[in-house]
């Protein structure tokens, strides 16, 4: 068979529109904010605040070594009743690995040469010295082994790394206080820089794309239709995301949260779908995303079920993997590619996102708002300033908002789409309005202001 030469495009064919040499260098990493170790400005900034960093099931009667904030660490349960300490790594003697060591009533000892230490770290026991050598007092009294502050709450275990006389209050948001709403604890690990994870949940549209045309709908058909959207900054570090759908004769609003610097609400997962309506429905989680390294991050979460939540058949460890992502965690590699869901997503943009190579639209205002704010208060803190932590009305819980109000609202002849965008700013500002109102009175004259609005726009 003779070849067809004429088959060859020509090089100026070949050649049209081509741009890969001339952009083969990578672009740059956003060192401010993707760099979280000890002594970094991003890292310094978060450690000012409470983290979840283990769960709580998970901690049994032997020491886990963990890694937070590029630190390593070992968490680890002691006394009668049993408590919870967590230390550095390293026994400041001969930096043994205290993930084997023992725990005891008062603290953990050293499986190497059986220094005892308290969970604040106070070397209690160097028993390979005698007691009252000078060398082994001074020891005692100069040195001790580096100890964080801890707490369980709900099924996981909190810390903070920060420096103890800026410590600060424990933040109880209003979620903890929803009545019958059942908070099963969860974390999926995302092998990625934790802004990557982060900058999903104020990404309201990835939701139409990623969760819904590109193979299937992971959660309803109506989170496929792309809405109005609308982004609030509030408080200096709290920044909602909310984009309000036309289902049939419904409008949808849907609210994203993420209050700094890490704690993520959304809308339910399987709860709500636009068909019916729905008023102040709550997030499918509770959440933050802790950065392990700057190559790895965990999201540490509560899944909530119950009436205002999702429904009690996904209280599973599957259940909570779907909400997390749409997706279970453990898939096969073509599994992925074909149903890819956010850890392919956020971990196929490489360890470190190369965020100088962006190129942020309109519909990226949520993400351009927080990092901007994020950067404001790193600044801050190298001057010398104070982060900004959330605040609530006295006597009551810190205000959320992530969540499902679906409202009956026909479809306007002219002008829906400007409708719906003012509809939903009205339905948030209705919310805005109880902000100062007591816990027990709030989300009753949210929900009652729904409907009466509801019934005003037949």
């Amino acid at each position: 068979m003779s070849r067809r030469l004429d088959e060859i495009p020509s090089v100026d064919e070949l050649l049209a529109g081509f741009r890969g040499y001339s952009q083969s260098n990578p672009s740059e990493i956003d060192e401010e904010l993707a760099r979280v170790g000890p002594g970094t400005p991003c890292g310094e900034y978060l450690r000012r605040f409470w983290h979840p960093v283990f769960v709580s099931d998970e901690l049994g009667e032997l020491p886990k070594a963990i890694k937070i904030l590029g630190e390593e660490l070992v968490l680890f349960r002691f006394g009668s009743p049993r408590k919870i300490g967590l230390v550095h790594k390293y026994c400041p003697h001969r930096r043994a690995s205290l993930e084997y060591g023992r725990c005891e009533d008062r603290g953990i000892r050293c499986c190497y040469h059986g220094w005892l230490f308290a969970p604040d770290g106070e070397i209690l026991e160097t028993p390979g010295e005698a007691p009252d050598a000078a060398a082994a007092e001074q020891v005692r009294a100069d040195t001790r082994l580096g100890a964080y502050p801890v707490m369980e709450f709900r099924g996981l275990v909190f810390a903070y790394l920060g420096p103890v006389e800026e410590m600060p209050e424990f933040p109880v948001y209003d979620t903890y206080t929803i009545d019958d709403l059942v908070m099963r604890p969860y974390k999926a690990p995302y092998r990625c820089n934790w802004i990557q994870v982060l900058d999903a949940i104020m990404d309201p549209v990835h939701t139409t794309f990623l969760h819904s045309t590109n193979s299937h709908p992971q959660f309803s058909e109506g989170m496929g239709e792309l809405g109005e959207l609308e982004f609030y900054e509030r408080n200096k570090n709290h920044f909602l995301g909310s984009s309000t759908r036309r289902v049939g004769d419904n409008a949808w609003v849907r609210v994203n949260e993420l209050v700094l610097p890490n704690f993520t609400q959304a809308g339910a997962a399987f709860a709500a779908d636009g068909t019916s309506s729905r008023y102040f429905g709550r997030s499918a989680f509770t959440r933050w995303v802790v950065p392990v390294d700057d190559e790895n991050c965990i999201a540490f979460a509560w899944g909530n079920f119950g009436e205002r939540g999702d429904p009690h058949e996904y209280n599973t460890q599957e259940g909570c993997e779907l909400i997390e992502q749409g997706e279970i965690l453990d898939r096969t590699d073509e599994e992925k590619q074909r149903r890819p869901a956010d850890s392919e997503a956020v971990e196929g943009m490489g360890a470190i996102s190369t965020h100088r190579g962006e190129h942020l639209m309109a519909t990226d205002r949520g993400i351009t708002l927080y990092r901007r704010r994020i950067r404001m208060e790193i600044r801050n803190l190298e001057k010398g300033g104070t982060p900004t932590h959330s605040s609530a009305p006295d006597g009551a819980s810190i205000r959320t908002y992530g969540q499902d109000t679906i409202v009956r609202a026909p479809r306007r002849a002219n002008g829906d789409r400007e409708f719906l965008h003012l509809l939903g700013k009205e339905v948030m500002e209705l919310q805005f309005a109880e902000e100062a109102s007591s816990d027990d009175d709030r989300d009753d004259n949210i929900i009652q202001s729904l409907k009466e609005f509801e019934n005003a726009q037949s």
